[in-house]
């Protein structure tokens, strides 16, 4: 009987998932933290198309740079946008036989089938283990963005063990995710350059930072940000959800022991003008580290202009996306926010005017060297010796 009224509640849940509150559409009965309209919708997909710009592909395994994955399983696919930039990336490369498959509790995807896509969704919980899926039934599964989906401890150990269960012998598994808390780079000196030169090139097109494993930050220096990212940590342990999951992931991945030849990238995207950058210009001399623009060598020929440094417009574009979707999400936490910093609804409005006025008024500097940081992790599904 019990197991009944628990299949009819995923039941009601899949066929009714969301309802309204504080004014937008949320999940029902599910402990997401963010809401699912559309606003959050094109929030995410401009973080997705922010990650695949500054990682300069939608894959970061190397296993795909001469071969395509027959079957992809995009889990939490939301939009799908995800699953329509990686089948655009490997048509480019010849490969047009994919097959991608989304999974999520709501069906937010469009289908995806009309766009030339050979494209399938399943609704599906993801709390709900064993996945609908056959055992190594993909060569790939990514995991995106599901830091505020899967909360610390047991239960999201089984979804991770399923995942894996799901990726064939010699496939891949992948998990992309951002950290929702803002920290920020060392305020004077730059990162050191990438010794891998094709992560390095990209860094230098896009104006970010390809970071090495255990590479220093600092707390915000705008007290705007560091006072929500303050919040933004307190509401998110409330919830066992972790506000910096870049610095745990590559942890939780190598202790799989299905998982070998294991790689890693994590690239910081800062928010504005970094205070070297604004020196450098000032001072119309190379920066510090040797290179003589405001990111390196490959922003040469763009980032220069009249003898003074600057960014490139598609280099500023990434930045300014990087501070949007993060003042974005402050405003889809706002609920979550106003409890954590015990604002009432007038307080959280003239903080809330302060902080834009702080942050997207260039004269008054608010930005020194707060960075989103992004990272990508993967692992290689170990073949079972007969």
């Amino acid at each position: 009987m019990q197991r009944t009224l628990s299949e009819q509640q995923e039941h009601e849940l899949l066929s009714n998932p969301f309802e309204l509150r504080h004014g937008r559409r949320y999940l029902r009965d599910v402990p997401y933290p963010l809401p699912c309209d559309l606003a959050e919708t094109q929030r995410q997909n401009l973080r997705t198309l922010l990650s695949v710009t500054a990682f300069g592909r939608p894959v970061c395994s190397p296993k795909w740079d001469n071969e395509a994955p027959k079957r992809v399983l995009e889990v939490g696919c939301g939009s799908g946008y995800w699953s329509a930039m990686c089948h655009d990336y490997f048509v480019e490369k010849g490969y047009t036989d994919v097959e991608f498959v989304g999974m999520d509790i709501a069906p937010l995807a469009p289908n995806l089938n009309k766009q030339g896509i050979k494209w399938k969704f399943v609704q599906h919980d993801l709390r709900k283990t064993p996945w609908p899926f056959d055992d190594g039934e993909f060569d790939m599964v990514m995991m995106k963005d599901l830091s505020l989906v899967l909360t610390m401890g047991p239960v999201s150990e089984k979804i991770l063990l399923d995942c894996i269960r799901l990726v064939r012998e010699g496939g891949v598994m992948e998990v992309w995710d951002s950290d929702h808390a803002i920290r920020s780079l060392m305020p004077d000196t730059p990162p050191p350059p990438s010794k891998n030169p094709k992560v390095q090139e990209v860094a230098e097109e896009t104006g970010t930072f390809a970071l090495a494993p255990g590479h220093p930050f600092v707390p915000a220096q705008n007290k705007f940000i560091y006072k929500v990212s303050q919040w933004i940590t307190e509401a998110l342990d409330r919830r066992k959800l972790h506000p910096t999951p870049c610095v745990r992931i590559a942890q939780v991945m190598l202790q799989e022991a299905d998982l070998i030849d294991h790689g890693q990238r994590r690239i910081a995207v800062p928010l504005g003008e970094l205070r070297w950058e604004r020196k450098a210009s000032q001072q119309k001399r190379p920066l510090s580290n040797g290179h003589d623009s405001p990111m390196s060598t490959g922003s040469r020929d763009q980032g220069v202009k009249n003898g003074e440094y600057v960014l490139t417009a598609e280099q500023a574009a990434l930045r300014q996306t990087a501070l949007m979707t993060f003042l974005q999400m402050i405003e889809s936490m706002e609920p979550i926010l106003k409890e954590a910093s015990g604002k009432n609804a007038e307080e959280w409005s003239h903080w809330w005017a302060n902080m834009m006025s702080s942050l997207l008024d260039p004269s008054k500097g608010g930005l020194t060297g707060e960075c989103l940081e992004i990272g990508a992790w993967w692992g290689t599904k170990v073949a079972v010796e007969e």
